[in-house]
């Protein structure tokens, strides 16, 4: 092993911990067995890496490490000869509490430094190799979902391949293709490994009213003649239900009313608005006296449309 154990994990003595636990888990990464599988060269670099960071990783073995009363190998310099290795101190590569073997290296933190090393991999893959069964594989799925579902969140079901309810609770403001990961919930593992996961992939379906711009909503409001005319309170829906919206005298098709708080949901979580655009509408089969007031309006006062820009 090198002398200079920073030199072996790539780093400055003055390296903090948490860049010494970086650069251990790229190069511990790049040289693990199970990526190098037969590999001897590759199987001594790992384990060089593990025993250098054994000694780093560990603030008091650091300590003790740049004040010289030990060595590279963990073993005591010049302070007597009893101890458990050959020399005194400790021995170099133990094994500690789960951990591999041979990497000297605490279970535990091993454990969560190279999880991901192993997460993903099927039932087929080399992952549990020294290291206990290999876990299931992940379960792909789509979930179908109105606006008002991916808006406002909430509790929703999801039906398996093999007809199993999943219960799994939907995110405010969920995003098209967004996947939500359902850990332990994928497909059991074929020698007796954890269960993977399901990966559900989510899929907002058009809607009929509302149109999305962004985190806010726009829809088409219709209104009578007469409510336009004389302004009305009337129900106006939103992705939280029918609210009550008051339109003010002598409005127009195509005036916009805002509703606050009322629309999508943006990146970080803020509401936007709901537009409502008035479009004034008139009865599908227009009664006798609407007609006689409309003729002698046009005859009293004759209406120009304004033209549109």
């Amino acid at each position: 092993m090198p002398k200079d154990l920073y030199a072996t994990l790539g780093v400055p003595k003055s390296a903090t911990a948490e860049e010494l636990r970086k650069s251990f888990r790229k190069l511990a990464k790049e040289s693990h067995p199970d990526r190098h599988p037969n590999d001897k060269a590759a199987e001594d670099k790992f384990k060089t890496l593990s025993a250098a960071f054994d000694i780093l990783g560990d603030p008091e073995k650091r300590k003790r490490y740049d004040r010289g009363e030990i060595d590279a190998d963990g073993r005591e310099t010049s302070r007597g000869f009893g101890g458990g290795g050959p020399f005194g101190g400790e021995a170099p590569f133990r094994r500690s509490g789960g951990g591999r073997a041979g990497t000297g290296f605490e279970g535990a933190d091993f454990e969560d430094i190279l999880n991901d090393l192993f997460r993903g991999r099927g039932a087929g893959g080399s992952a549990g190799q020294g290291r206990g069964p290999a876990r299931g594989e992940d379960l792909r799925l789509k979930l179908s979902l109105d606006l008002e579902e991916a808006i406002l969140g909430g509790p929703k079901r999801v039906v398996l391949p093999s007809g199993d309810a999943l219960d799994l609770t939907l995110p405010k403001g969920a995003k098209e293709g967004q996947v939500l990961r359902l850990r332990g919930k994928g497909q059991p593992s074929r020698q007796g490994g954890p269960q993977g996961d399901a990966l559900v992939e989510l899929s907002i379906k058009p809607h009929p009213l509302y149109r999305v711009e962004g985190a806010d909503l726009h829809m088409d409001l219709p209104i009578t003649a007469p409510d336009a005319i004389l302004g009305a309170k009337i129900d106006a829906p939103t992705p939280e239900g029918v609210v009550s919206l008051t339109v003010p005298a002598k409005a127009n098709s195509g005036q916009i009313l805002r509703l606050k708080g009322r629309g999508g949901v943006d990146e970080q979580g803020r509401r936007g608005d709901l537009l409502a655009h008035l479009v004034i509408t008139l009865p599908d089969t227009p009664d006798d006296a609407l007609i006689k007031f409309a003729q002698e309006w046009r005859d009293k006062r004759p209406y120009v449309a304004k033209k549109r820009s």
